[in-house]
C-alpha cells in the first residue's frame, strides 16, 4: 500500500503573520518550522504519495536535494505522530 502522508488529526499547520512564521500547532505543543519544512508539508494532503511530493518539490526546487531528504523528513514526522 503506498503512504499518502496527511496532518494527523489534532495537527494544524499555521502561519504567524505576525511573526512571518510557520508553526505547526500539536496538542499542547507547538514546533517552529524552518527552511523548507512547510512547503513539504502543505503538500501533505492525504492525496499525494511520497514520490509524488518527491516529483513536485523536485520541479519546483531543482537544486535542493529532494530525493534524499523528503522521504526521510516525512518518515521522521510519521514516527512522531505527526503524519498519518
Amino acid at each position: 500500500m503506498t503512504w499518502r502522508p496527511a496532518l494527523s488529526r489534532g495537527v494544524v499547520l499555521h502561519h504567524d503573520r505576525v511573526r512571518d512564521t510557520d508553526l505547526l500547532l500539536l496538542p499542547e505543543r507547538v514546533v517552529v518550522l524552518r527552511g523548507s519544512a512547510a512547503p513539504v508539508l502543505r503538500l501533505c494532503d492525504g492525496t499525494r504519495a511520497v514520490d509524488e511530493i518527491v516529483v513536485g518539490l523536485g520541479e519546483r526546487y531543482p537544486t535542493a536535494q529532494v530525493a534524499a531528504e523528503v522521504p526521510g523528513f516525512l518518515a521522521a514526522l510519521r514516527k512522531e505522530g505527526w503524519l498519518s
